[in-house]
C-alpha cells in the first residue's frame, strides 16, 4: 500500500514538474519574440555598435513613404497602409531609413494581421479582423509587399493590432496603431 502511495506521489510530482517546465519554456519563447525590433523609447543620440542589428537606436516612427503607419516587424521596419475604397490592406517591408523598400526582399509566404475592435470615423462599429496578407511582388520566394482584403476595411477607422508571420525562416511579429 505504501509503495502505491509513494509511486503515485512520485508520478504526480513529475507531472507537476513537466507542467512547470513547459510553462517556463513557453514564457521564455514569448519573451524572446517580444524583445525583437527597435526600442521606441531609446535615446536617438546613442549609437548602437552591435553588428547585424537594425542600426542605431532611433526616435519613434513617423509616416511611411505612402502615408501609412511605420512599425517594427521582427528585425525590419514596415509600413501598413489601408485603401478603404478597395477594402485592402498592404504591408511594405522597409529599409533602415524607414522610407524605401528593403534592397533585398524577404522570404515570407504570408503575414497575418489581427486588428482590434474600433469605431469608424462616423461612429460605426468595426469588428476585429484577421486578415491574411500574401506577397504581391514575389520573385524566387521573396517579396517586399504583401496585400490582403476584408470587407471591414471599407469603413474608415484608426486600426490597431498585431502582425505575425515567418520572415526569412524566423518567427516575426510587430504591433501597429494608426493615428
Amino acid at each position: 500500500m505504501m509503495t502505491r502511495i509513494s509511486t503515485c506521489l512520485s508520478l504526480c510530482e513529475r507531472t507537476d514538474v513537466m507542467k512547470y517546465a513547459k510553462m517556463l519554456g513557453l514564457g521564455l519563447m514569448v519573451a524572446a519574440m517580444t524583445t525583437t525590433g527597435c526600442d521606441k523609447k531609446a535615446d536617438p543620440s546613442k549609437a548602437d555598435e552591435k553588428k547585424g542589428s537594425k542600426g542605431a537606436e532611433h526616435a519613434p516612427h513617423g509616416k511611411g513613404p505612402n502615408g501609412g503607419v511605420v512599425f517594427d516587424l521582427g528585425k525590419y521596419h514596415a509600413e501598413l497602409d489601408i485603401k478603404h475604397d478597395k477594402k485592402e490592406m498592404y504591408i511594405l517591408i522597409l529599409g533602415n531609413d524607414e522610407k524605401t523598400p528593403v534592397a533585398v526582399a524577404v522570404a515570407a509566404k504570408e503575414l497575418t494581421v489581427t486588428t482590434k475592435d474600433t469605431k469608424g470615423k462616423k461612429g460605426e462599429v468595426v469588428k476585429a479582423m484577421t486578415i491574411k496578407l500574401r506577397p504581391v511582388d514575389e520573385k524566387d520566394g521573396k517579396a517586399t509587399r504583401f496585400i490582403g482584403t476584408d470587407d471591414g476595411l471599407g469603413i474608415e477607422a484608426e486600426h490597431s493590432g498585431a502582425i505575425t508571420g515567418e520572415i526569412d525562416g524566423k518567427p516575426s511579429s510587430g504591433e501597429f496603431k494608426e493615428e
